[in-house]
């Protein structure tokens, strides 16, 4: 399974972005998908996470009420819908998929990562 990661910028505050996270290979094992972050000089943390319905979704609390989680299983694609963007969100953000369904904020619960895409949020 390969991930892609994509739709990181620079954006001011109380801007929006949408990251994209594209699956490819063997997506039928793909059961949970997660948002995690990782700024500079911290550990990587969860955002945002979705099952394979699309019916359960989880936020951080951080990002609860101005993130939205989303997948399109015919396109093998999660995304992420940014809004009201913070400098605090500034980061590079990873997607990563989860073939079972264990818990999804917890990085170790993860098989797959992609690469990462940059979000750089201005004051």
């Amino acid at each position: 399974v390969q991930l892609q990661a994509s739709g990181g910028g620079l954006v001011q505050a109380g801007g929006s972005l949408r990251l994209s996270c594209a699956a490819s290979g063997r997506t039928f094992r793909l059961n949970v998908m997660g948002w995690f972050r990782q700024a500079p000089g911290k550990e990587r943390e969860f955002v945002s996470g979705i099952n394979w319905s699309g019916s359960n979704t989880y936020y951080a609390d951080s990002v609860k009420g101005r993130f939205t989680i989303s997948r399109d299983n015919t396109k093998n694609t999660v995304y992420l819908q940014m809004n009201s963007l913070k400098p605090e969100d500034t980061a590079v953000y990873y997607c990563a998929a989860d073939p079972t369904n264990r818990i999804p904020n917890k990085v170790y619960n993860y098989d797959y990562w992609g690469q990462g895409t940059l979000v750089t949020v201005s004051s």
